[in-house]
């Protein structure tokens, strides 16, 4: 799949996905879960694996476990990502280590998981469209109305950071940035 194709594709995943403003992950997953018609619960869980996320999608509900030791904005990008599975009606993974199984679902015998897991692996294609599906969401929940070029003149009287860094720091001057 071209880029452009693939673009276009998530584009239109997307068309009738309210994303929330403020931005907040549990908002989209209900969201999706509505659509859907099937509840979705995030788990945060260190995972062996690092820093990743995986969907499984149980009998009662979809699971989305994704890593703690990392930043909010990776997180949010991991959720996201798993998410974008389910947008896509992606087929669940069944390529999974029962101890990491049994890591994450202590109370389900990891058998039984794994006959309900029995479809086929992600392709190339279903992965591009997950990053690119999490990226467009995040770049759509960073954008703000309102907000001002870095490069253009600060308004009268409006004090920039790269001000507030030269006054605290001293000798840096804004017309000197990057240098």
């Amino acid at each position: 799949m071209n880029l452009k194709a693939l673009r276009q594709r998530c584009d239109e995943l997307l068309r009738d996905i309210e994303i929330p403003d403020p931005f907040d992950v549990r908002i989209l997953a209900e969201t999706i879960a509505r659509r859907r018609g099937r509840p979705i619960r995030l788990h945060a869980k260190p995972s062996p694996l690092g820093p990743c996320g995986l969907w499984l999608a149980l009998p009662d509900a979809d699971y989305v476990f994704y890593e703690t030791a990392t930043s909010r904005l990776h997180r949010d990008h991991i959720i996201v990502h798993e998410l974008a599975h389910l947008l896509a009606a992606h087929e669940p993974t069944d390529h999974l280590d029962p101890d990491l199984l049994r890591s994450l679902l202590p109370n389900l015998d990891s058998a039984m998981v794994q006959r309900v897991l029995a479809r086929s692996t992600y392709t190339a294609v279903e992965e591009q469209e997950a990053e690119m599906i999490a990226t467009l969401v995040l770049h759509h929940a960073e954008r703000r109305p309102a907000a001002r070029d870095d490069d253009a003149p600060a308004a009268s009287g409006e004090v920039t950071v790269i001000d507030r860094l030269s006054s605290t720091l001293g000798g840096i001057r804004s017309d000197r940035r990057g240098r």
